[in-house]
């Protein structure tokens, strides 16, 4: 699947996700009960602007040494057995996996839910290698898009979003399955039909949420408990992880557990919270052979630029559980694995601006992605950067839609011209208006209001109630003019009464 997820228009994109009327019904379900979660789990932590504070600490802190961290990692994972490899492209990461499969001779392999296999599009090459290897996704929501012709994600903590549970149905009926909609049921199915997979399985692959510096040792959070048993059943485990992954301690990868368990789902802490290293002498589970694959893909772009904050992300979605622009249009309407506020920021950065220049736009900037980070992300202020390389730097906004900003711009920087297209607003505008004036009982779906026009106006206009303006004549300058020559002046007889 790759990064990329569309090559259509945004516009495009997002009229398809509009026609779902249960995906968005869902999501919006979704954002409100994760919002009640979250807060309350938030609640009992105590503090939470502080535990963020310290979030932000951490991750910072990181980001500051990556380089001394991730040597200090890979040095302890040798240590302790296992193999490191640096790839500074999603080629090289692939070359890598691709050539430990050759050399294990694995045939059946079981991934666990991991954002950056997707990103490189592992799945899809493995399977091209004509080996007659076999892939199963394990992670629930992965399995049934895997199942559904490797669908796209909607969100990427809870990838099947957008599915209803009779599409679910429908799925495992290709599988075998004969039974209703009832979830545990098809819960149950795909429980038995992925152990059969577990069990015969020779080789593991797993994400990473933090790589501990000091130790050596993955950090693994799941609730279905499948990321355990793609590590300790095969014999050979590839561990993909971001480069940025990385934390300096045991106690910082606790503390962030802590805040992306109560961020992601609104829990204390998920059912399976698991650290590992590869198979320890004595024990019987777990790899004998253990890989760790450190991935770049344009990471190193973020470091030391105005954009390196992003790299502090934990992958929460909490940033896309209160977004309004998301609630509308989905994960799918973003055209990238990355949705939401999160991908509107990271898709520019590791797929280019030629691909992604659209999303930056696709926010109402009102800040609530900022507000819920729980490392303090300033999301919406990293949207303006990139709104503000597209135009000044790549001048890449072209046409009629560039000219009526350099128009706006002109116009709102000098005063005569503002106080001009005020006077004429109602005249200029009044074509693209609707009969009827607005009043209060309407206000709700005005009768009086501007729809359509040209470039910006007919984008704006159309999603929003824009009320025609009024009259020169009845504008809240003239009121205030004619009020203000009535009011009395300091000294006069009247002020003083």
């Amino acid at each position: 699947m790759g990064i990329q997820t569309s090559d259509k228009p945004l516009l495009e994109r997002v009229k398809e996700s509009e026609q779902d009327k249960f995906m968005q019904a869902s999501v919006a379900k979704s954002q409100d009960a994760q919002h009640i979660k979250r807060e309350d789990s938030r609640a009992l932590l105590g503090n939470w602007e502080q535990w963020r504070e310290l979030g932000e600490q951490i991750r910072q802190r990181a980001l500051k040494y990556l380089p001394d961290y991730l040597e200090q990692f890979s040095d302890n994972v040798e240590k302790n057995g296992g193999d490191v490899f640096f790839a500074a492209t999603e080629e090289e990461a692939v070359d890598y996996i691709q050539k430990v499969v050759k050399e294990t001779g694995a045939k059946r392999i079981v991934k666990s839910k991991s954002m950056v296999t997707t990103e490189i599009d592992l799945d899809k090459r493995l399977l091209a290698m004509n080996q007659g290897l076999q892939l199963m996704e394990t992670d629930l929501a992965e399995f049934i898009l895997q199942e559904d012709d490797w669908a796209e994600p909607t969100h990427i903590v809870f990838p099947a979003l957008s599915k209803n549970r009779d599409q679910v149905r429908e799925i495992f009926m290709k599988l075998g399955y004969e039974g209703d909609n009832d979830p545990m049921h098809l819960a149950r199915f795909a429980r038995k039909y992925l152990r059969e997979y577990f069990l015969k399985s020779d080789l593991g692959i797993t994400g990473c949420n933090f790589a501990v510096a000091d130790n050596g040792m993955i950090n693994l959070v799941t609730n279905e408990g499948n990321a355990d048993l793609t590590m300790a059943i095969p014999k050979t485990q590839i561990v993909v992880m971001g480069m940025e992954r990385i934390v300096p301690t045991m106690n910082d990868a606790e503390i962030l557990d802590n805040m992306l368990c109560r961020s992601a789902v609104g829990q204390k802490l998920t059912s399976y919270v698991t650290f590992e290293k590869g198979q320890v002498a004595g024990e019987t589970d777990g790899p004998e052979h253990f890989h760790v694959v450190i991935v770049d893909n344009n990471r190193s772009r973020a470091l030391g630029s105005e954009f390196q904050s992003i790299l502090q992300c934990i992958r929460c979605g909490a940033c896309m559980n209160v977004c309004p622009v998301y609630r509308h249009i989905g994960g799918h309407g973003y055209g990238s694995i990355y949705p939401g506020p999160l991908g509107a920021v990271l898709s520019p950065i590791l797929g280019g601006y030629q691909a992604f220049q659209e999303l930056p736009y696709a926010s109402s900037l009102c800040g609530a992605c900022t507000e819920v980070c729980p490392v303090k992300i300033p999301l919406h202020k990293l949207l303006i950067e990139h709104r503000r390389i597209i135009t000044d730097q790549r001048h890449m906004q072209h046409g009629l839609n560039n000219l009526m900003m350099e128009a706006i711009g002109i116009g709102t920087g000098f005063p005569w011209l503002f106080r001009t297209a005020v006077r004429f607003g109602h005249l200029g505008l009044k074509p693209l208006a609707s009969k009827g004036e607005v009043h209060a009982e309407n206000f709700i779906k005005p009768e009086g209001s501007v729809k359509g026009g040209p470039g910006l106006v007919g984008g704006w206009a159309d999603v929003r109630d824009l009320p025609l303006p009024p009259k020169n004549k009845d504008s809240f300058r003239q009121w205030f003019a004619k009020h203000k020559e009535n009011q009395p002046k300091p000294g006069d007889q009247k002020a003083n009464q």
